[in-house]
């Protein structure tokens, strides 16, 4: 027997490793259809937040909905190494204790990393057996590997031996915090406020001056000459000459290119090669130097003379000043103006020519438009919309820098010989390895990443499990990495597959605090999911992040619904005491024979239920699908069903009360079904108390439509509902107790005894042929209902109430219409006071004509 109230903790304890000692996620029932669930992999830098939640609720959701139907589910779990942000970790844990990576050396630094692994992948572990989800623990991976690091280097090796592969000098987004490149999808752009510095410069051998603008006074020391556009008619007879660089009286060329607006700023534009994406384009079309004059971690270098090892805004600081000493500062603007900042470090991320790996990406790109363009080749998103969106950045894609100037990650497998500078790229390193010195460089965590849906299957083997899953069915994931990830892995099994990494990519919005601000450490606004857990229970987390969110779209975190959710889990908990309550030792389950029209109606609804829980979760419309169940289970489960069946169960006739048991029982355990995906501990709890704790939800069916209904006798039931549902309205608009009995005639449709019975009982309603004298009359589907007025309202006492209802309103409104026709009155009054009078006079107008209508029923 249930326990008397519902208790979270309680009932979800012990339910997760229950379910892992009976195997019930394993897969590999090769008799069933396969389905395989893609997880975005969770980084082993901490805790899970909400969007992890949020991802494995539904993928879970997924899983056990899909088994239930009749799947050998494959979930696979695992998780990511994270390399820039681990690495920052434990380098931190490191600062912490006196040292530094560089103190302990490659090899040493990278045996502490794996410490941190283990430690934070146990953390893990916990929070997937807090949230329930029902991986296959026996396919768990992580993206170092061995297997997934073999199909990394073979990876690498396919795309440059195809010349897909390029190291090449690049201006690229350095993190100078971290140390390493980031590629473009790793900078975040914030709006921030800046300074616009104006410098005049001096023409040589001439009085001439003319004034440039820069952001970023400490790259002048990078400056290789002055642009200008070819036909400024201002300034292009200034191309050919030169002039002096404030900051440290180089002299530089002055040329002419077209990439510069006229018309925009000065017209003239300092040129950094080493440091501007676009001025490195400009270098490389007059064929000019690019000097670096910073140091990897921000500071000035032996280029900036006095301002040497200052760091990068220390050196601004002091370069404006001695510039406005010299008397060549002519202003300074404040701006608001984008910035990249990195995605791991926050920090402002520095342009800076760097020699990196790249990848080719326009042809790769191009296949998967390709492929989006057939309905049998392309990834089916949902909602449809972002196909759009992955398409367009596929579109305007530009090459991918892969290499990272770190420890922790996959080393690119490329080694150079020690006397000849010979590249050597291959799976394996060189024979005679002593000759050899591997690039020291490490890839982007994305790369090994982008592998995720074939690699973990065992590719580039073909495993029994590739050929079974691939390709998987279903990735779910927030609109937000849909660059980072969904087109990487497109791209890449595409390539590598000849195929697409999954059929749907089901995208969800992000979780945002209950004001709509996205969660942030700065705003003090997170929210941690086992909190939540700890404190409502895992269900009413997964019943809130399922039934309130739409594909697509962002959702507010609420309390309130949180707590809505919990109050559902506890009306099912309730309703589940009961049936129990009245089964007894003579009792036992058999499929229902559907009798009475209580019986066919509720099958009826059920049937509904399903059909729409099913639709809607086929389409991936979770909420829909949740609201349709809550909505049967509160409103026609509950409040309904259950009321018209108490006489039944707690009369002394043995088999009607069996016969009605039969179909609560087979309704709640399908309700339990339907819901198990959604609230997976408390359904196994209240299941196994009913069919034995030797059994489990996991491994039912999903319930199938109740056959040999007549739709007629549930039709009678819905007509009762509507009779007691306009009295309960009536009692309640003219203060009448409950207890009241009313006499009623129904005209149009005849009810049986048995549901007359049911409304005498419920709402003490006597149905009689025909009621004398005065009625209230309310129509109904089916015909019209007709109340003995007297036993409703006091007619005298109630038409002295219209009537002085009636005569203040008319006042009203006679003040109303003077206060409006007076010339006085409008051409004075504040609009807002005119508009108020007009609504008042309107709805006094509504009232008086509503009282009216009323009065002529007496």
């Amino acid at each position: 027997m249930l326990d008397q109230k519902y208790e979270a903790a309680k009932v979800e304890d012990g339910k997760y490793q229950m379910w892992l000692d009976r195997k019930y996620f394993e897969c590999g029932d090769m008799a069933k259809k396969p389905y395989c669930i893609v997880i975005p992999p969770p980084n082993v830098t901490g805790k899970l937040h909400l969007g992890h939640a949020m991802d494995n609720t539904i993928q879970d959701l997924l899983s056990r909905y899909n088994r239930l139907k009749g799947f050998d589910v494959l979930w696979v779990p695992g998780m990511d190494h994270a390399g820039i942000a681990t690495q920052a970790k434990v380098d931190e844990r490191l600062k912490k204790q006196g040292i530094s990576r560089y103190d302990l050396g490659r090899e040493k630094f990278l045996d502490v990393a794996w410490d941190w692994k283990k430690e934070y992948s146990g953390f893990i572990r916990n929070q997937w057996a807090k949230l329930g989800i029902s991986v296959d623990y026996r396919k768990e991976r992580f993206t170092l590997d061995e297997g997934l690091s073999r199909a990394v280097r073979e990876v690498f090796v396919k795309y440059y031996k195809e010349g897909l592969i390029y190291q090449g000098q690049r201006v690229i987004n350095w993190d100078p915090v971290a140390k390493t490149a980031l590629s473009n999808i790793e900078v975040i752009h914030k709006d921030v406020e800046g300074k616009m510095y104006y410098f005049r410069y001096h023409v040589v051998d001439s009085e001439e001056t003319f004034d440039v603008a820069t952001t970023r006074p400490e790259t002048m020391f990078g400056d290789v000459c002055v642009v200008v556009h070819p036909k400024d008619e201002k300034l292009n007879h200034l191309i050919g000459k030169k002039c002096i660089n404030p900051a440290n009286g180089d002299v530089l060329p002055i040329i002419g290119d077209e990439y510069i607006e006229m018309g925009f700023g000065t017209g003239a534009m300092k040129c950094t090669p080493a440091h501007d994406p676009n001025d490195y384009q400009i270098a490389l079309r007059h064929n000019l130097k690019m000097p670096i004059c910073m140091n990897e971690d921000g500071t000035m270098n032996e280029l900036c003379g006095e301002y040497n090892g200052l760091d990068r805004y220390e050196c601004r600081e002091k370069v404006v000043k001695a510039i406005e000493d010299a008397g060549q500062l002519v202003k300074i603007e404040k701006i608001n103006h984008s910035v990249g900042h990195s995605e791991r470090t926050g920090v402002m991320v520095e342009p800076y020519l760097s020699k990196q790996w790249f990848v080719k990406m326009k042809p790769l790109a191009q296949d998967v438009l390709d492929a989006q363009k057939n309905e049998d080749t392309k990834i089916s998103f949902y909602p449809k919309r972002f196909e759009k969106t992955f398409n367009q950045w596929l579109e305007n894609i530009e090459d991918w820098c892969i290499s990272r100037q770190l420890w922790w990650g996959h080393r690119i497998p490329v080694w150079y010989h020690n006397e000849t500078g010979e590249i050597y790229c291959e799976v394996d390193p060189p024979a005679d390895i002593e000759n050899y010195h591997q690039d020291e460089d490490v890839l982007d965590t994305w790369f090994s990443s982008a592998l995720w849906p074939f690699s973990t299957l065992g590719w580039p083997e073909e495993t029994e499990d590739f050929k079974r899953y691939y390709p998987t069915s279903c990735m779910v994931t927030g609109y937000d990495i849909i660059f980072f990830w969904v087109a990487r892995m497109a791209f890449s099994a595409r390539h590598f597959t000849n195929n697409v990494p999954f059929r749907d990519c089901l995208i969800h919005g992000l979780i945002r605090d209950e004001k709509g601000r996205k969660m942030s450490k700065s705003l003090g606004n997170g929210i941690d999911p086992i909190d939540i857990i700890n404190k409502y229970g895992c269900d009413s987390l997964r019943l809130f992040l399922s039934t309130n969110s739409t594909p697509g779209l962002d959702m507010n975190f609420s309390m309130e619904k949180l707590e809505a959710g919990w109050n559902f889990i506890n009306k099912l908990w309730n309703a589940s005491r009961f049936a129990m309550m009245n089964i007894d030792e003579g009792y036992s389950f058999k499929e229902p024979v559907a009798k009475t029209e209580i019986d066919h109606w509720i099958l009826s609804k059920l049937n509904n239920m399903i059909k729409q829980a099913t639709v809607n979760l086929d389409k991936y419309e979770f909420a829909i699908a949740g609201n349709e169940i809550e909505s049967f289970v509160w409103n026609d489960f509950c409040s309904s069903y259950i009321e018209f069946t108490k006489p039944i169960l707690m009369g002394d006739n043995k088999e009607a009360k069996y016969q009605t048991l039969d179909t609560l029982i087979y309704v709640l355990r399908s309700i339990l079904i339907v819901l198990h995906p959604f609230i997976p501990f408390v359904t196994e709890e209240i299941y196994q108390e009913l069919f034995g704790k030797e059994k489990s939800i996991v491994i039912e069916k999903w319930p199938a439509i109740f056959e040999k209904l007549d739709e007629k006798k549930a039709t009678e039931v819905e007509v009762l509902l509507e009779i007691i549902k306009i009295t309960r309205e009536l009692r309640s608009e003219n203060n009448l107790k409950p207890s009241k009995e009313l006499n009623i005639a129904i005209e149009g449709y005849d009810l049986n005894a048995d549901m007359k019975a049911i409304l005498n009982r419920m709402c003490k309603l006597n149905v009689v042929e025909s009621i004398d004298g005065e009625t209230i009359i309310r129509p109904i589907t089916a015909g019209k209902l007709n109340y003995r007025m007297s036993e409703i309202v006091d007619k005298a006492a109630e038409l002295a109430k219209i009537e002085k209802e009636l005569d203040r309103l008319a006042s009203e409104i006679k003040r109303g219409e003077s206060i409006l026709s007076n010339p006085g009155f409008i051409s004075k009054a504040p609009e807002a006071k005119i508009n108020a009078e007009k609504a008042k006079l309107d709805k006094n107008r509504a009232s008086y004509a509503m009282l009216l209508e009323k009065k002529k029923e007496f």
